[in-house]
């Protein structure tokens, strides 16, 4: 009995057990997003389905009209996305700092992969003028097969693979 308290008092180290779940359970955290987006790849093409929340949409107000065209050339050309729709002068109320304010805003709509969206979000907050910008994306459930095929292959540089290198 002494000799196997002798080996590894719990009050002096951790069991290897414990560390090793210490150490996966961040890293598999950290992980989720890309295999969750490798999974749903794989699958539709095994498949030859749709899988649903493989792209979205995302939304994002912008206060004039060049603005939402600036950031709309840019997410085109750093491949966040394959379309952009631009509407114009939306009425927006909204409380600020405990004040209603109320405000004509420019609307973004753009249709990228699910994947992109984290990087998206991270560009819009960099360039975009507003202190909180307005930024969301919702999954698309379903959509046209040959449209959600031009969507992947739009966001594609020439070797075949997603580019963001100055995100």
């Amino acid at each position: 009995m002494d000799r196997l308290g002798s080996r590894c008092p719990v009050s002096r180290c951790f069991r290897p057990s414990l560390l090793i779940c210490l150490l996966i359970l961040p890293a598999a955290f950290v992980m989720y997003p890309m295999l969750r987006t490798l999974s749903l790849r794989l699958h539709s093409i095994i498949t030859s389905t749709y899988v649903s929340g493989a792209h979205s949409v995302v939304f994002i107000n912008c206060p004039s009209e060049q603005i939402a065209r600036d950031i709309a050339r840019t997410i085109l050309e750093k491949k966040l996305a394959a379309s952009v729709n631009i509407l114009p002068k939306a009425s927006s109320l909204y409380l600020w700092k405990g004040e209603m304010e109320e405000a004509s805003e420019i609307l973004l709509l753009i249709k990228t992969k699910t994947s992109k969206v984290p990087m998206l979000f991270s560009y819009v907050r960099l360039v975009h003028p507003f202190a909180i910008p307005e930024v969301f994306s919702l999954p698309m459930d379903q959509g046209d097969v040959q449209y959600l095929k031009w969507l992947e292959e739009s966001m594609e540089d020439q070797a075949g693979e997603s580019s963001c290198a100055s995100c």
